[in-house]
């Protein structure tokens, strides 16, 4: 490639990365102005990140997300990685089935899902609230943790349960001591995607919620119809949330494998 080629490749890649990040750094900017103008900065101030946590409704938005967010990945954790060991031993024509099954909410656009689950809400006269919205992000959240595990469950040693076995363990233990822990990275990775998914959505959950239950995302979507600076502290917040998280799962990993090679060295 040449000079001119490498030059237009990278201004393109600060080009996309300007378009995802100037509009995180104006609205955490705008997070500190002084009043509640969203294009002129008049000053420094605290004051919508005292008045978000005054806030009830933002409270309950706040606890609604994070509890559901946090039910719906142990859950879909759980039941995911226990269908994806199954289906890797299951035959090939029921794991294809399963699999192209498996697709399905990930494939179908959100407001078809989501029109699906209020459907069934109401034929079935189940009243929306908490529950509903559970086990709708359950549902959807499950197939993200199928599809982030087989692909190391095909890596494994098929005798690897066989010879625990044959070593006397039973099979809870071969599964809890020699299976699980073969698959600690790909159960963490889909913890972590299924957490976000759930987080982060709104179709599903609006479709799916009763007048009770609200979360950041239907939350905001209310609000976008008047001025309202408290949204970017909101905003704010998460987003520094997030940063540390990603800094802490990157980071730590390293560190350990820095000790391990100086502990191997010495």
């Amino acid at each position: 490639m040449n000079k001119l080629g490498k030059f237009f490749s990278k201004s393109y890649v600060w080009l996309v990365m300007l378009f995802f990040y100037i509009p995180i750094f104006y609205v955490m900017l705008f997070s500190f102005n002084k009043s509640k103008s969203l294009t002129k900065f008049t000053g420094f101030s605290l004051q919508w990140y005292q008045k978000m946590f005054e806030s009830r409704s933002i409270r309950e938005a706040i606890y609604y997300t994070v509890i559901i967010a946090v039910i719906a990945t142990v859950v879909a954790t759980v039941i995911g990685t226990l269908t994806a060991i199954g289906l890797s031993k299951s035959n090939k024509i029921l794991r294809a089935i399963v699999l192209q099954i498996n697709d399905i909410p990930m494939m179908n656009p959100d407001i078809v899902t989501a029109i699906g689950f209020m459907l069934l809400f109401t034929s079935l006269n189940i009243e929306k609230g908490f529950g509903t919205i559970l086990l709708a992000h359950i549902s959807f959240c499950i197939p993200y943790v199928i599809l982030s595990v087989m692909p190391r469950l095909r890596q494994l040693d098929d005798n690897l349960a066989e010879a625990a076995l044959d070593l006397g363990a039973t099979p809870l233990q071969a599964l809890t001591k020699v299976i699980i822990p073969q698959l600690k990275g790909s159960i963490v990775s889909g913890a972590l995607i299924a957490f976000t998914m759930s987080f982060d959505d709104f179709v599903i959950s609006f479709f799916t919620s009763g007048p009770k239950v609200s979360n950041i995302a239907i939350y905001v979507y209310s609000s976008i119809k008047r001025i309202n600076p408290t949204i970017n502290a909101l905003s704010t917040i998460i987003v520094v949330i997030v940063t540390l998280v990603l800094i802490i799962v990157n980071v730590v990993p390293m560190v350990k494998e820095k000790k391990k090679l100086k502990e191997i060295a010495q």
